[in-house]
């Protein structure tokens, strides 16, 4: 290899070090595959740095702090509870984020992954050129997984700055505000909000649709959105955000409902309304890589771009914008690079919202099953039927199973409840594996357990229910 005006010769080389770039990355070199992998900011991606990891931190924060001013129920009153939110910083950044991160890095260098960072720029098909501090460098490859990932869609009238903060801003605050609004109660919006809401933040969220989120039925919306409302936020569907003023130590936003205009004052206002695919400035159209209007990048059933020595994984490809999404991405496209035959198959993708309760879901809805022709019933289970749910002092929710009513094939579940994202991974292996209720009600769950939920609901789909 020689450095300067030529370029390196590489095997394989993966552009962004996220959830789904460094899984490729280290797959690919457990096939045999000599790998490089280009990041120009976080190792670990925004998940891991200012994304799922560290929101799921403040998320457990709240909790403790909401916790510890309601536990009356159990006979436990807690005097002079404060939250020193430096601390809950610090711990975040350092006890969890730098763990993680530092982990993969190690991961990486374990698996004889080569890191070199900076700005990757196509050339065409079989060279790029890496942008960093020091200058540039050409590089030479023979496979290319992109997994660049997204950012947040700024909106007009609400340019990121000041009191004007994304999710990154949300997450990083050095005190938690007095009041905030939210613009966008989808996943993001909805976790941070309620986060907040436990630590004693007046929220107030403004969604665009009829429902936040939007992504979940409508039954299993209502279970979180009464639990909204008992930590005191307000929730305004069908708004129109128009104008974000910052006042210096307060920020006022101006939104109309039903034409009507209305306005809110709060310390800060977060925007998180979408994510941008992070497809422009890399060169994507001189290597001729073919996209979309959305500025995604078209692949077929492994990843493979119109260029069949490049994939593409993650966010900049069609579907939900999810970690784990890109992660299962990102070991298809390194076993197709070593030539497997794996394809990508959606059919058991989890979506969970850790909203309080949590909202989990995977498979065919009730009405997207009927509509793809399957002959299907649902079975719901309330969670205030199940023991240890009781004990916890958590029973509002359910778990509903979607099955056929020929056969009683597992094609969909929708959670709603405690550890919803927890319970809902045994239904996952059953949807992926084809199993029957059947499967489920003769397995013998631990008890007391929240799991025990699945098992019930089995029961209930083949018409022989014991707890309902």
């Amino acid at each position: 290899m020689v450095v300067g005006d030529f370029a390196i010769e590489l095997d394989t080389v993966v552009i962004g070090a996220g959830p789904g770039g460094y899984v490729a990355a280290i797959r690919a070199a457990q096939l045999g595959q000599k790998v490089a992998i280009i990041e120009r900011q976080y190792i670990g991606g925004v998940c891991l740095n200012v994304g799922c990891i560290p929101s799921k931190a403040l998320i457990s924060a709240g909790h403790a702090y909401h916790n510890a001013h309601h536990s009356e129920i159990f006979g436990v009153t807690a005097k002079d509870v404060a939250i020193d939110f430096t601390k809950t910083q610090e711990w975040k950044d350092n006890s969890v984020v730098a763990k993680l991160t530092g982990g993969v890095e190690m991961l990486l260098k374990k698996n004889k992954v080569e890191i070199i960072r900076g700005d990757a720029f196509f050339q065409d098909e079989h060279h790029l050129r890496v942008m960093h501090e020091e200058g540039a460098q050409s590089y030479s490859y023979n496979n290319a997984i992109i997994a660049t990932g997204s950012r947040p869609i700024e909106i007009p009238g609400f340019k990121f700055a000041g009191r004007v903060i994304d999710s990154t801003g949300a997450l990083n605050l050095k005190e938690i505000p007095g009041k905030l609004v939210v613009i966008g109660g989808g996943v993001i919006g909805s976790e941070l909000g309620m986060a907040y809401a436990n630590m004693g933040t007046e929220v107030t969220i403004l969604e665009g649709s009829p429902q936040i989120l939007p992504t979940f039925e409508k039954d299993l919306v209502r279970v979180v959105e009464k639990e909204m409302k008992n930590r005191n936020m307000t929730i305004h569907t069908n708004a129109m955000a128009k104008e974000a003023v910052d006042n210096g130590d307060s920020v006022t936003v101006k939104y109309e409902i039903d034409g009507k205009a209305e306005e809110i004052n709060a310390d800060y206002v977060l925007i998180s309304v979408g994510r941008r695919p992070n497809t422009d400035e890399m060169g994507l159209e001189i290597a001729g890589i073919k996209m979309t209007d959305r500025g995604l990048i078209e692949v077929d059933k492994q990843g493979r771009t119109n260029k069949p020595n490049i994939y593409a994984i993650g966010d900049i490809v069609a579907g939900a914008a999810l970690a784990h999404k890109a992660s299962y991405e990102g070991k298809v496209a390194a076993a197709a690079i070593a030539g497997h035959k794996d394809e990508v198959d959606y059919v058991a993708m989890p979506s969970v919202a850790f909203t309080d309760p949590e909202v989990a879901a995977a498979g065919y809805t009730e009405k997207a099953a009927k509509e793809a022709g399957l002959d299907v019933k649902a079975s719901k289970f309330p969670f205030g039927g199940n023991g240890r749910a009781l004990s916890l002092n958590q029973t509002e929710g359910f778990l509903r199973l979607v099955t056929t009513k020929e056969d009683n094939i597992i094609v969909g579940a929708q959670i709603v409840g405690p550890n919803a994202s927890e319970v809902l991974t045994e239904l996952l292996l059953a949807i992926e594996s084809g199993m029957n209720a059947e499967d489920l009600a003769l397995t013998i769950h631990g008890h007391p357990s929240l799991g025990e939920v699945t098992m019930d609901t089995a029961e209930l789909a083949l018409g022989m229910p014991i707890h309902v």
